[in-house]
């Protein structure tokens, strides 16, 4: 029985050894993650100016294609524009003028109205309440030195706005 009793002991400590050796380094797993995190920490991001500067090409874009009838453009630029405010809360969900863009669902959704109709009138109209939301944004998180206005040229010159 003794025999019995220590072979089982060796086959036990075996094991133990065994799965030891196996078992995945906790520490050095915590340090990989640690330095992943970091990582995507010192990557690059987009400053918030940065997000608002495209939003205002999109923007000046959208007026010309909605105003020319092109209205597949006109869908792609509100769009693009409600992609770049998703990507804004994503990114600076800790800003004062993130929690704010909610302001401009409703009035984005109003804008696609107008493209999905195919409507210039309801288009101008509902263009002009997105512009004064943005500059009523502005001055809610005291940016009212940055004015938006309906676009007078296109804002790149290679690009045809007409369908």
């Amino acid at each position: 029985m003794e025999d019995r009793y220590k072979s089982f002991m060796a086959i036990v400590i075996i094991g133990l050894f065994s799965s030891c050796a196996s078992a995945p380094d906790v520490d050095g797993l915590n340090e990989k993650i640690e330095t992943l995190q970091q990582q995507v920490a010192d990557s690059y991001k987009p400053g918030f100016g940065e997000f608002m500067a495209s939003v205002h090409v999109h923007h000046e874009k959208l007026w010309f294609a909605g105003t020319n009838a092109n209205w597949p453009l006109a869908d792609f630029e509100i769009h693009e524009i409600e992609e770049i405010l998703d990507d804004l809360k994503q990114l600076h969900p800790e800003r004062k003028e993130t929690e704010l863009l909610g302001m401009l669902d409703p009035v984005l959704d109003s804008v696609e109205t107008a493209i999905e109709k195919q409507d210039t009138a309801m288009f101008r109209a509902n263009y002009m309440l997105l512009t004064n939301t943005c500059n009523s944004c502005h001055v809610a998180t005291e940016h009212g030195f940055v004015v938006i206005k309906t676009p007078d040229t296109p804002p790149f010159s290679g690009q045809v706005f007409l369908p």
